[in-house]
Parts: C-alpha cells; sequence; structure tokens
C-alpha cells in the first residue's frame, strides 16, 4: 500500500506533472491511479482516440447509485512566453499562495478529491463518493462526453455533481454553453492592380467577421430575461480573437484563417447559434465559387459546450450551500463540464477553491486559505454521506 499523502502533498505530485493540453497526461493517470488502486479504490479508465490521454474515474462507499461525484480536469494551461518567478511545475509556498501552474485551476480541487476519496474508503460510508477526472478541458472540454459515458457504464450513477473549477468556494449555479469554428477562407491570387480579377480571403473573411459584429450589435440591444441579468454580460457573445492571412500588401490573399467562438446564454440553443453561423458561411462559400472556383469557405467546429442551467431546488446546490454555508447561487459567462453532467440527469453545482482571475496567469496560484476552505468542505461531505 502507497504512503497516505495529505491533500498538499496530493497537490504538490499533480503539479510536477506538467499535463499541458497539447502533452499526455498519462504520467499523472499512472501515478493516480496507483495511488487509488493502492488504497483499495476501484478505477476505470476512458482513452483518447490515439491512447496518449486517458480520463480517470474512481469509486468510494457502497456499491449503489445516488451519491456524489466530485469532477476536474488533468489538463492545464501552457506557460510558453510566460514569465514565472518560481517553477510553474514546483508547488512553492510563499506570502499565504501555494504558486504553481494548475494549482487554482484546478488541480487544487482534484488533490482535495484524491483526498476525500481515499478517506471515504478508509472511513466506509453510507452514500458513495465518485472522482472524474478528464483530459482536454482546457480545449473544448471534449473529454467530458466520452468520460461520462464511461463512468455511467463501469460505476453506479450518482445523483449529484461537483465541478470544481475556481469559485471561493461558492457555489455557481449557472453559466453559458458555447461553440466555436475555425474558419479558411481561400480565395484566389492575383497583383492587386487586377484585384476584380481575383478574390482576396481576408477582404471576403472580413463579411463574416462582420457577421458576428452585428450579431453582438443586436444582442447587446436586447433588453435581458430576468436570467440573462444574472449575467456579465448578460446576452449570447460571439468573438474573433485571432485571424492570419495573405503574402503580400499587393497581392490578392489566398488564405485567410480565424476562429469564432460564441458563449450561449442558458434558454438559447447553442446548435441554434451555430446553425446560424454555419448558414452566413454558406452563402458566402457560394458567392465565392461562382467567382472562382478554386475560392470558398470551409468550416471545422472544433468544440461544443453545453450550458449549466439553474436548477429551481436543486439537489447539488442545496448540498453545497448547507456545506458551506454560502448564499444563493451565482452565474458567469465561462464554461465548464458542468453542462455535460447536467446533460445526463446530474444535478450539477460548480464549486471549488481559488480565484478565476487566477486561472491561466503566470504566477498562478492558489491561495492557503482557500485550500484550507476547500479541505474543510470535504471533510464536511464524508460527515455527510457516513
Amino acid at each position: 500500500m502507497p504512503d497516505l499523502l495529505t491533500p498538499l502533498e496530493i497537490l504538490t505530485r499533480l503539479v510536477a506533472f506538467p499535463t499541458v493540453s497539447r502533452d499526455s497526461n498519462l504520467d499523472l493517470i499512472d501515478w493516480l491511479e496507483a495511488y487509488l488502486t493502492g488504497h483499495g479504490l476501484k478505477t476505470a479508465r476512458h482513452w483518447n482516440e490515439d491512447r496518449r490521454k486517458a480520463a480517470l474515474m474512481a469509486h468510494a462507499g457502497p456499491w449503489q447509485a445516488g451519491g456524489v461525484v466530485l469532477s476536474g480536469h488533468s489538463d492545464v494551461v501552457p506557460v510558453d512566453g510566460q514569465v514565472w518567478t518560481s517553477d510553474p511545475f514546483t508547488v512553492t509556498a510563499r506570502d499565504g499562495r501555494l504558486y504553481g501552474r494548475g494549482t487554482c485551476d484546478m488541480k487544487g480541487f482534484v488533490a482535495l478529491a484524491v483526498w476525500a476519496l481515499v478517506e471515504a474508503h478508509r472511513r466506509g460510508l453510507a452514500r458513495p463518493l465518485q472522482l472524474a477526472l478528464s483530459y482536454d478541458e482546457e480545449i473544448g472540454c471534449t473529454g467530458a462526453e466520452p468520460l461520462l459515458s464511461t463512468l455511467v457504464t463501469e460505476f453506479p450513477k450518482a445523483s449529484l455533481a461537483i465541478i470544481g473549477e475556481p469559485s471561493r468556494m461558492q457555489p455557481i449555479d449557472g453559466h453559458k454553453g458555447g461553440t466555436g469554428f475555425k474558419v479558411h477562407v481561400k480565395g484566389y491570387e492575383v497583383h492587386s492592380s487586377l484585384l476584380p480579377q481575383g478574390v482576396s480571403a481576408i477582404m471576403e473573411g472580413a463579411r463574416l467577421i462582420a457577421w458576428v459584429n452585428a450579431q453582438n450589435e443586436a444582442q447587446q440591444g436586447k433588453v435581458p430575461s430576468d436570467l440573462a441579468a444574472r449575467f456579465d454580460p448578460p446576452f449570447t457573445t460571439l468573438h474573433v480573437g485571432m485571424i492570419s492571412g495573405g503574402t503580400a500588401h499587393n497581392i490578392t490573399a489566398a488564405d485567410c484563417n480565424f476562429a469564432v467562438e460564441m458563449r450561449v446564454m442558458p434558454g438559447e440553443e447553442v446548435e441554434d447559434w451555430a446553425a446560424r453561423f454555419e448558414a452566413a458561411a454558406a452563402a458566402l462559400d457560394r458567392s465565392l465559387s461562382a467567382r472562382r472556383p478554386e475560392a470558398g469557405v470551409h468550416l471545422d467546429r472544433f468544440f461544443r459546450v453545453p450550458p449549466l442551467v439553474p436548477e429551481v431546488g436543486g439537489a447539488a446546490e442545496t448540498l453545497v450551500r448547507r456545506l458551506t454555508n454560502a448564499g444563493p447561487g451565482g452565474a458567469v459567462s465561462y464554461g465548464t463540464e458542468a453542462g455535460f453532467f447536467q446533460a445526463r440527469g446530474y444535478s450539477t453545482v460548480v464549486c471549488g477553491p481559488g480565484d478565476i482571475a487566477q486561472a491561466h496567469q503566470a504566477d498562478e496560484y492558489l491561495e492557503e486559505s482557500q485550500f484550507q476552505a476547500g479541505l474543510d468542505f470535504m471533510s464536511r461531505l464524508l460527515e455527510d454521506l457516513s
């Protein structure tokens, strides 16, 4: 049996694995699975297509439905180009903070969940406690659906899901959904003095970006519903953050590449927004190909995240509020895996230690007081399930 580790020791081990989304997470998964099985827990994996990554699930307590699942993700964002004052993959305690990539988002919560699972097995529970650890959350939550498919097959289904994204241990009962498209506009090169004979991919791509701007203007001018008013901003937003293309200032651009991101309000359908953008792109594609058969528009949809819809009297939020003495749940504009759990029939809430403002930053940190608040929460959860 491996040594019994404290939450901080577990966090230190987890941060030491540089599980940036572009790389494998298997070193972390191998260590964590060995630690959990070494303490007697049942685990299962889901592998991604090339088997370079895996999701990990674990179960403690009686083999029955109706428990609580603690959900987190193993991947972190890169540190490339960031200036750190300490090694990002070593937990460094300084001034009441635990510095390191992922301490806040969200290996702090994962460390606490792992500690709680082992403690649950050691103590024995009346209701089960589960861990669900996904991959590729940071690139669109693409690992969430396959994880859930395995979780509900391999283990009795829990009733409640707590998603441990940093919320300063306050319950979050609603967040926006989202989707995104990588856009490639193909043009036709000619000298710019012969502009009508060519197709500028950049100038034509700008038409789709103008469509995005028009949607934002229309959304911003709407009177928000009571649900929308809880969000900041209180409407669906569309965004283009990067664009590339062209060869020279005097050649019509052969290519233009950009991505469109959508953050969709609960109560609106992500697929409806996707269909509207696809229709606009299809219309431009027809126009360009009519001018030059080489020209056109290609879309690659690269993520889909359902919203977390507030649950009236939801069991997950009720449990978290009771264990934290917190007020009613809040709403956020970023996305999490929570919507996937809710779509599978789990009562779902977001609650975890740390501040989302620290996520992805250089010198990312988790306050020691927040880590302790998370540990206190896990201790009360174990008592509640006992």
